[in-house]
């Protein structure tokens, strides 16, 4: 299942009721370390999302989505758009062309997508619907909305379902 809305939608919550039931839940955040020195907007928001989520709850940090999803139980995934980030900022890619980028990106969601055919268990995937706003005035925003967009289509393509949520609202697409 993907559950993909705007920012602060309700997206991670709504995904994290989905997990509701699931004996063994592996909660993958793929995005920068909550100790990013200087950001603490970031840590805060990190903080929000772990005292949520249950003890029983397996953490996994880090851009190895497949390694997560080798194990039995359910998975949650939060978020593609940090994952999206975090594969570039690993490679210290974002100067590449778009070609390259695209090419980096596509190649690891293969491998993503491969394991996640595989899982035996429940995955619900989380991510920022990017579609909806504004041309960025950056390239780097410009990169990121549209790796993402693919990302999230063929996310959604291998997905049984897809939510959209807006203002905490859940819309079965």
């Amino acid at each position: 299942m993907l559950v993909t809305g705007g920012v602060r939608s309700g997206k991670s919550t709504h995904a994290e009721t989905l997990m509701a039931g699931a004996a063994e839940v592996v909660y993958v955040a793929p995005g920068p370390s909550p100790d990013v020195e200087g950001d603490p907007d970031w840590a805060a928001r990190v903080a929000l999302h772990r005292s949520r989520r249950p003890a029983s709850w397996r953490t996994v940090e880090g851009t190895d989505v497949a390694s997560a999803l080798g194990g039995a139980g359910a998975v949650m995934v939060d978020c593609l758009g940090t994952w999206v980030t975090s594969v570039i900022d690993e490679e210290s890619a974002w100067e590449r062309s778009s070609d390259d980028l695209h090419a980096l990106v596509q190649a690891r969601l293969d491998v993503v997508l491969a394991a996640a055919a595989s899982h035996p268990g429940r995955i619900v995937w989380v991510t920022n619907e990017v579609g909806m706003g504004l041309v960025p005035e950056h390239r780097s925003g410009r990169i990121f909305r549209d790796l993402l967009g693919t990302v999230n289509q063929r996310v959604a393509a291998s997905s049984e379902a897809v939510h959209l949520v807006v203002a905490g609202r859940v819309l079965e697409l």
